[in-house]
């Protein structure tokens, strides 16, 4: 009897010692991994989860089907690189301060990567991330070099130097996060995977194998294509991204330079130039292809071009803009495929968080516009699908006002690590486990920086509700602009000086300035990045803006100043 309780007892206290040196091993592996695919304007209506009239995106739906769509994520600022900081740092523009794409990132910001590196996640960051060539927190990365090419691209890697890898970036880009999930990803490790395309940013080159395809389709257009911006603000008006005289003929639509001197048409902004980069990096296979496709492109306009008017312009316009990005998303769906089924086979996907977005959205034709930065829909909401198998419902959708903001508090607390107190964002947790109650927010606050610069768009922050939106444009013009979401989703009419919004209006003023105060914005800040700019813009710096532009708008808000005192 007293050999069996011994024995009993030694049995009792291994089981226990065996319990409790498993138990942290065993916590390791319930922490989720995170998989963070982002694209690079790829907007929500080219997504076919959330519309099919232009395009079929079966992969990247099958995020959405296996878990949540969001309907209304936004994003801060809508232009690339800001809002990759603010991703990955869980602060609006103003306090990481990378307000713009002109100035640097400042890197003693603290990021969630280099949270999750510390609480044992391994890391690795494949594609594009925008800015800086050696980001914080990863284990392993292959980035390009700012926008970086589409083919035949060069990287910035962790520990071969600078490469150059021939082929189609979208393609190389998943073969290189195919190749770390085989050969370097550690199995006893949890992982935080950035799966970052550089497609569809301008210029638009879609892969060889669907030139023929795409060159020949033909889509609907947008109900506010011919929008001449009458209703609203002055901002709207003076923008120069209209698709008509703004985009270029070779660089953006593939117009032979030779087939323009051909035909008298001048070049606008830095035509033949972007043409001549971006062929220059094809091998002579790839360039034979292109020049066979493109060249039944000309062909057909040659012909067409002498009789047409600038509706038939706008028109053709339209249609190759679409046929060329539309062509790179293809792509970019085709690959997440690749993922996916990678994830399926290897028995990954139970406790994998999958998250598919874009930097911010982009207009595809709606007021006449490509490009983003403004605060209508178009780029301000952005695409948002989050799959967690047992944790989302599948098929769920969710209406709520998120924002890329609260992505890193989002994946901290899905590891279980405390995010920090100065980030802003606030955990979609909640939302995707069915805790709606949890979540409170009713506004959203936005805040877009970059004038004078490409593009010019007019400097404006604004309050978002899922009803209204109220924007205050402050540079060069002074003007408040009141958007009706519901009445006028199309977002043609400038409500702020009808009797009927008054009480609205009101309510919003006094709800905006309580989101500046929370967010800690202000207008000395936004003052100091008017004056950093601006004297960069008089020195002949700023992309986009000559010594003589900055000069004029100094003068025009000088003279508005004058004339409102």
């Amino acid at each position: 009897m007293k050999n069996s309780r011994i024995l009993l007892f030694a049995f009792l206290l291994t089981a226990l010692i065996s319990c409790s040196s498993e138990k942290p091993e065993t916590h390791k592996k319930e922490r989720p991994n995170i998989i963070f695919i982002m694209s690079d304007d790829h907007a929500y209506q080219a997504i076919s989860a959330y519309e099919n009239t232009l395009i079929e995106t079966p992969n990247i739906d099958r995020i959405a089907k296996m878990g949540m769509l969001f309907t209304n994520a936004s994003v801060t600022n809508s232009i690339c690189a800001p809002s990759r900081a603010t991703i990955l740092t869980g602060k609006h523009s103003h306090l990481n301060g990378k307000v713009d794409n002109h100035f640097h990132f400042d890197t003693t910001n603290i990021t969630f990567p280099q949270l999750l590196q510390d609480a044992g996640y391994q890391t690795a960051m494949f594609g594009k991330l925008h800015f800086g060539n050696n980001p914080k927190g990863f284990d392993q990365f292959k980035i390009l070099p700012g926008q970086g090419a589409y083919y035949n691209p060069e990287f910035i890697t962790k520990y071969d130097g600078n490469i150059e890898v021939e082929g189609y970036v979208t393609d190389i880009v998943t073969d290189m996060t195919l190749d770390w999930l085989e050969n370097e990803r550690e199995e006893e490790q949890p992982f935080m995977l950035m799966y970052l395309h550089k497609a569809p940013h301008r210029s638009w080159l879609m892969a060889e194998r669907h030139l023929d395809d795409f060159t020949n389709r033909t889509f609907p257009e947008p109900k506010t294509l011919f929008d001449d911006y009458s209703g609203r603000t002055t901002p709207a008006a003076e923008a120069e991204m209209n698709i008509l005289h703004h985009m270029s003929w070779a660089g953006d639509h593939k117009v032979f330079p030779e087939m323009m001197d051909e035909l008298g048409i001048p070049e606008i902004g830095y035509d033949k130039a972007r043409y001549a980069y971006e062929y220059s990096r094809l091998n002579e296979s790839q360039m034979d292809n292109f020049l066979k496709a493109y060249g039944k492109v000309n062909e057909d306009f040659a012909k067409k071009y002498p009789n047409m008017t600038d509706e038939d312009k706008m028109k053709w316009k339209y249609q190759r803009y679409m046929q060329d990005y539309l062509g790179t998303i293809q792509a970019v769906d085709e690959n997440v495929g690749r993922l996916l089924d990678y994830l399926e086979a290897n028995d990954m996907m139970e406790n994998t968080i999958i998250v598919y977005t874009s930097d911010q959205g982009f207009y595809l034709g709606e007021h006449g516009w490509y490009d983003k930065r403004f605060i209508y829909n178009e780029s301000f909401k952005t695409p948002l699908l989050v799959s967690w198998p047992d944790r989302i419902k599948a098929g769920s959708r969710s209406d709520e006002l998120v924002q890329n903001l609260d992505f890193a508090q989002t994946f901290l607390e899905a590891a279980g690590v405390n995010a920090p107190e100065d980030m802003q964002g606030e955990s979609l947790i909640p939302l995707l486990t069915g805790n709606d109650e949890k979540w409170d927010r009713d506004a959203v606050y936005y805040h877009y920086y970059e004038y004078p610069a490409e593009h010019m768009v007019n400097r404006h922050y604004a309050i978002v509700t899922k009803d209204y939106k109220l924007v205050h444009y402050y540079y060069v013009e002074d003007q408040w602009e009141l958007l009706d979401s519901k009445n006028d989703p199309y977002e043609l009419t400038n409500f702020y000086d009808d009797p009927k919004y008054a009480d609205i209006k009101l309510d919003l003023h006094a709800r905006l300035e309580e989101l500046r105060k929370k967010y800690k914005d202000s207008n000395e800040i936004s003052q100091k990045y008017i004056d950093m700019l601006m004297k960069d813009a008089a020195e002949g710096k700023v992309f986009g803006v000559s010594k003589e532009k900055a000069q004029e708008i100094k003068n025009r808000r000088l003279e508005i100043e004058r004339f409102s005192r």
